[in-house]
């Protein structure tokens, strides 16, 4: 688990917070997973909104809460906790019922949630190439050198080395004005492995493990979600995992917090189908033999 010690922190003033504190932002993927984990445990937290867009997560104030300037972060009586699936461990050790993580397949979901964070920064990648354009969210030099040097650099006492592999995908962005060709090629693949090997498991149960509703399901939900956002054909190369995400798209408890607001809804639609102009939307990458 991901508990920052006190010399990370360098925000002092969270470290004497009481209760239940959650920093996150609406559109960000696992601050979606995690406020549907916490509504669906019926979890109360004060949450604290950190805008994405407006570089909020990257101010001296917000680095010097999380070092890598991500969402969620959870505050819990002055503990600084970061990155969702370890936020979600720690309250369901806390919080166990009702239970999300069945306790005689612990391990097997942990290892699956890990597998399901791997893929985090792929789904990034397509999010920027066929949801977000990329003018909206790149760095400047100046904001990228800012980003460097913010916050403690430290998680658990050591150099992190997770917030080099952000400045690297920030730059790479930067550099190229966008997502790579070769990183859209790596993510669809490895998404579609992924799917692949869902759709069987789905063929067998209603849920990823098994019977019952676990954390695993909310966080693939989300993916789906976003990927279905993109242009993804999922339902109708998938239908298992189609009529599995519809079902659970019919409870507004999850419903609610992947919504896409209009305006942006509008821009994605536009970046769509310019891409299908050029030959270039996600559907085209899934047809090829990458």
């Amino acid at each position: 688990m991901v508990e920052l010690t006190a010399s990370d922190v360098l925000t002092k003033e969270v470290l004497d917070w009481q209760g239940l504190h959650l920093f996150h932002f609406s559109g960000s993927s696992c601050s979606q997973k995690l406020r549907i984990y916490l509504n669906l445990k019926g979890i109360a937290a004060t949450l604290h909104h950190i805008n994405l867009v407006k570089y909020e997560n990257e101010t001296d104030w917000y680095m010097g809460i999380n070092p890598r300037g991500l969402v969620p972060t959870l505050v819990d009586d002055g503990r600084v906790i970061i990155e969702s699936n370890d936020i979600i461990a720690y309250l369901e050790e806390k919080h166990p019922n009702p239970a999300l993580i069945p306790e005689n397949r612990r391990d097997e979901v942990n290892a699956l949630l890990d597998f399901e964070d791997h893929l985090h920064m792929d789904l990034r990648a397509l999010t920027m190439r066929f949801f977000v354009p990329s003018a909206i969210v790149q760095r400047s030099e100046a904001q990228l050198a800012h980003y460097q040097a913010a916050g403690s650099g430290r998680v658990q006492g050591a150099a992190d080395q997770h917030k080099g592999d952000e400045m690297a995908f920030w730059r790479d962005m930067k550099d190229h004005k966008g997502v790579l060709e070769t990183r859209t090629k790596a993510a669809v693949t490895a998404f579609r492995a992924a799917f692949d090997a869902h759709e069987a498991t789905l063929a067998e149960q209603p849920y990823l493990m098994g019977d019952t509703l676990t954390v695993l399901d909310v966080a693939w939900y989300v993916y789906v979600k976003r990927l279905t956002d993109a242009g993804y054909p999922l339902a109708h190369l998938r239908p298992r995992i189609g009529e599995w995400f519809g079902a659970l798209n019919q409870q507004k408890t999850l419903r609610r917090e992947v919504g896409v607001p209009l305006s942006l809804r509008l821009v994605s639609a536009g970046l769509r189908l310019v891409h299908r102009i050029k030959g270039k939307n996600i559907e085209s990458y899934l047809s090829r033999k990458l």
